[in-house]
């Protein structure tokens, strides 16, 4: 008799494992479509990153692209300009962050905030860190960089804070040259 009962224990473990197993599959594919429509759709995977085609941009000059809504400013400054941004003492900044996804926590300084080491690229999202006002650039301004128009903030020409209501530096999305005439803004 104690043959039977050990084969009707083993039967009951059985299907109490069955049925917990087949809980957990049946939760797992209830659950899974609610995580996957979390992630993004295509069509903002496809905004994530652009590719710009700087080989057009001449010393001295601006291109304006879109992104994620917001326009960046490629600017490919003049020895004059990368002298003056090298020239300021970055205890003198309101901000003295780089506000540059590509080094972060670094300071302020024109070499943390240009893409090359000869501070020649300047990429930055145009957006007055104020109240986000398009800033107007090409030397605009008490220092030779962006000038603000909706509430008079001022930036040089590395895209710092100088003077105005705006807290931050212009901010430097992360950017990488993918060859000599295109560089990537990546998801920032």
């Amino acid at each position: 008799m104690s043959h039977a009962a050990d084969n009707e224990g083993t039967r009951r473990d059985f299907l109490y494992y069955a049925t917990a197993g087949a809980g957990v599959v049946a939760t797992g594919a209830a659950v899974w479509p609610l995580i996957d429509q979390m992630n993004p759709s295509a069509d903002v995977q496809a905004m994530s990153s652009i590719f710009v085609d700087v080989s057009a941009v001449e010393v001295g000059t601006q291109l304006t692209v879109k992104w994620r809504g917001k326009p960046v400013f490629v600017r490919r400054r003049t020895p004059e300009e990368i002298e003056a941004g090298r020239a300021v003492d970055v205890n003198t900044l309101i901000d003295k962050t780089a506000e540059n996804l590509n080094k972060p926590g670094a300071d302020a300084s024109d070499q943390n905030r240009t893409l090359d080491e000869a501070g020649e690229w300047l990429i930055m999202i145009g957006v007055c860190t104020h109240l986000g006002c398009v800033p107007m650039g090409n030397g605009a301004g008490e220092f030779g960089g962006w000038f603000c128009p909706c509430h008079g903030s001022h930036y040089d020409t590395a895209g710092r804070i100088r003077k105005g209501p705006a807290p931050r530096n212009l901010d430097i999305p992360l950017v990488k040259f993918t060859d000599e005439t295109n560089t990537t803004i990546l998801l920032g």
